[in-house]
């Protein structure tokens, strides 16, 4: 099983912060298309109860091996196999999203569709990341910081460095936004 890329370390530190504000005992909990089954395992230490779905079918097998649990995989017109209002918390990885107007609609509406009244959909909008040169080195150090962190909106921004004969050589930064969307109370 792969490792963690340094983007979907940072993404899921981000989800972990924010999920860390939400009592997510008892609650039943969805993770859509992380995009790999060790980040939709990373997610369930925060608490509550979780089911997968990847982005593609072809991912069921290897996710629900590792992860030892069902996965499912969204429907040939990108619709949730669940039931109405069965979800707490819904969270969507980077790259759920495809920039396809109709797709995106789509997706959007089947999470709300099954998250509870007063449930909680966290979502990434955006994720933006620059090579600025190669990460040739011994190791790697990545630093990530919340720049804001309101209801609806957080904004994260993270550096990797390269580190190589004890010289550290600044090889990519990112920046994230997550949105927080909150389920009406009725």
């Amino acid at each position: 099983m792969s490792r963690l890329s340094v983007p979907q370390r940072l993404e899921i530190q981000t989800v972990l912060r924010i999920l860390q504000d939400v009592n997510l005992a008892g609650k039943a909990c969805l993770d859509i298309g992380f995009g790999t089954p060790v980040a939709a395992r990373l997610v369930r230490m925060s608490g509550g109860f979780w089911t997968s779905v990847v982005r593609h079918e072809g991912e069921v097998g290897t996710a629900a091996s590792f992860l030892d649990e069902d996965v499912a995989a969204p429907g040939p017109a990108g619709e949730l196999p669940f039931e109405d209002k069965q979800f707490d918390v819904v969270v969507v990885g980077h790259g759920c999203l495809t920039g396809d107007p109709a797709a995106d609609a789509i997706a959007l509406r089947e999470c709300h569709r099954i998250l509870k009244i007063g449930g909680l959909i966290v979502l990434t909008v955006e994720f933006k990341l620059n090579l600025l040169a190669p990460a040739d080195g011994e190791y790697l150090v990545a630093e990530g910081q919340v720049l804001k962190s309101g209801r609806n909106l957080v904004i994260t921004r993270g550096e990797v460095y390269a580190i190589k004969n004890g010289k550290a050589t600044h090889c990519a930064t990112m920046q994230q936004t997550l949105m927080t969307m909150h389920g009406k109370e009725k």
